[in-house]
């Protein structure tokens, strides 16, 4: 079968079970994607070939002894922040370079007990810091829908890699807006779920209480089949919640959108700076849950202006913090020919990090310094439980709360956005991350470029089950889901 990457992830499992193809052709027909088209999009920083095809031919024993998942033999693509066993994890740094994890994050570790085959690791912004996938020291990936374009950031390798059909799927991680951004950016359906669902276990850290776990698809459908598999309480994450687990897939249809309350912020429409294609696309969308029979209300989110100061105090702070590990001692980079122990610290550090990296540590190293400490940083601390108590008064109204993902479409490589323009374009998505919420991006059509929009719906407390369902009725009336980028239908 030549179009096998067209399929769903339940096509593939029902093709899987009925014997159509085994997961070795299936694997395969992905690596021949990848050597053909990710030369031009640049979203794997390591191809598993070995490794892929060695879990393939064991799924396909497990499926003849009848001892396979819903999941077993599909391929999947590991944002390069996942530690994995015995294969390199950069976190896309110059810093991790030559780091080979000894052993694998709960994520690629339930995936593996799913029975999913590794493709490889996907490239990322440096330490996940960045809208861009720019900061990248294996250079920036570029997204499917316009090549000249970036596909967000963080997790824009694995959007890439799911919007050019070169996985099924992918995992991401949201810090604050990593996974929904390139999502919007790249026409896919992103998932940020609540703080806790998911093992934060061999990630390797940006900021530890902002950090979450989510899967990457073409369809909320799609999304549910990677949730199943990533959530879950895990014993070596102190800051994982011993919740049982829905099955996201029976309960894709388990929330009915008749009478259902989507708030509409009216600070989130007048942003400075919102794209009009983009706000556009937004109320169609909105138009067409309201027309299936969900119910929208104004409501007011009083805390938006202080979103992105906050953000950008608290997780520069825990940035600075995290990555004090690497200082060229214990593993990572080190600097040739030290002249002392500080030479090599100041050399190793350096060299070994980005300028957005460094950039954050700065940032974060002078707020958490004796003098402003109070002033700076446990004051955003109060500001944040604030932004949490604001959302919290919000959903005594609503039962899910709708924005842009982001302000604008994809932005072109290389363009001459400062950082704090670029800090700007996270107005949406980092108040989730503060408040430990969950929140969910879906495409909902495009701009006059023909650049995808995204949706955002944000939800309660563990609602992701209820986001997934929302969107998966949406995207079962819509067809911006099934839409493809121009460098994936050339190369079906």
């Amino acid at each position: 079968m030549t179009d096998l990457h067209r399929l769903s992830i339940r096509e593939i499992s029902e093709g899987l079970a009925a014997a159509k193809f085994s997961s070795r052709e299936l694997t395969e027909h992905y690596l021949k994607r990848i050597a053909k088209i990710d030369p031009q999009v640049r979203s794997y920083v390591t191809v598993t070939n070995e490794v892929a095809l060695a879990q393939a031919d064991a799924a396909d024993a497990l499926r003849q002894a009848g001892q396979a998942t819903a999941l077993t033999g599909i391929p999947v693509a590991h944002k390069d922040i996942f530690c994995t066993q015995g294969i390199k994890t950069s976190a896309g740094s110059k810093m991790l370079d030559n780091f080979i994890s000894p052993y694998d994050a709960t994520v690629v570790a339930q995936g593996k007990n799913a029975g999913l085959v590794t493709l490889g690791k996907v490239n990322m912004d440096e330490f996940a810091m960045g809208s861009t996938s720019e900061s990248s020291f294996y250079g920036a990936t570029k997204n499917p829908w316009a090549l000249d374009h970036v596909p967000g950031g963080s997790s824009g390798g694995s959007a890439a890699v799911v919007a050019a059909d070169l996985a099924p799927f992918a995992t991401g991680t949201d810090t604050g807006g990593s996974i929904r951004q390139p999502a919007s950016f790249c026409g896919l359906t992103g998932l940020k779920p609540t703080y806790g669902r998911v093992s934060r276990y061999g990630i390797i850290a940006y900021a530890s209480s902002l950090d979450q776990a989510g899967p990457m698809a073409r369809s909320a459908e799609d999304c549910a089949y990677l949730m199943n598999v990533m959530a879950g309480h895990d014993a070596k994450d102190s800051t994982s919640m011993d919740k049982a687990v829905e099955d996201y897939v029976a309960n894709l249809n388990a929330t009915t959108l008749k009478g259902l309350r989507i708030g509409i912020p009216k600070q989130y429409f007048n942003v400075a700076g919102l794209d009009a294609a983009v706000k556009a696309r937004v109320e169609e969308s909105l138009k067409k849950l309201e027309e299936l029979g969900a119910v929208l209300v104004e409501i007011d989110l009083n805390m938006t202006e202080s979103y992105v100061p906050t953000y950008y105090l608290i997780a520069p702070a825990e940035a600075s913090s995290n990555l004090s590990r690497y200082d060229g001692v214990r593993y990572g980079y080190r600097a040739e020919n030290p002249q002392d122990i500080l030479d090599l610290y100041k050399r190793s550090r350096s060299e070994g990090f980005g300028a957005e990296v460094q950039r954050r540590i700065l940032i974060g190293t002078y707020a958490l310094s004796a003098g402003y400490y109070d002033a700076y940083y446990v004051k955003a601390q109060k500001v944040r439980c604030l932004i949490q108590q604001d959302f919290l008064k919000a959903f005594e109204q609503v039962d899910v709360i709708a924005a842009p993902t982001a302000p604008t479409t994809a932005y072109k490589i290389g363009a001459s956005l400062d950082p704090v323009e670029m800090y700007l374009g996270d107005i949406y998505t980092i108040a989730v991350n503060l408040a430990g919420l969950p929140a969910i991006s879906a495409p909902v059509g495009f701009d006059q470029d023909h650049l995808p929009v995204g949706l955002q719906l944000i939800g309660n407390y563990w609602s992701e089950s209820q986001l997934l369902s929302v969107v998966h009725q949406y995207q079962q009336a819509t067809d911006w889901h099934t839409q493809r980028a121009a460098i994936a239908e050339e190369n079906a």
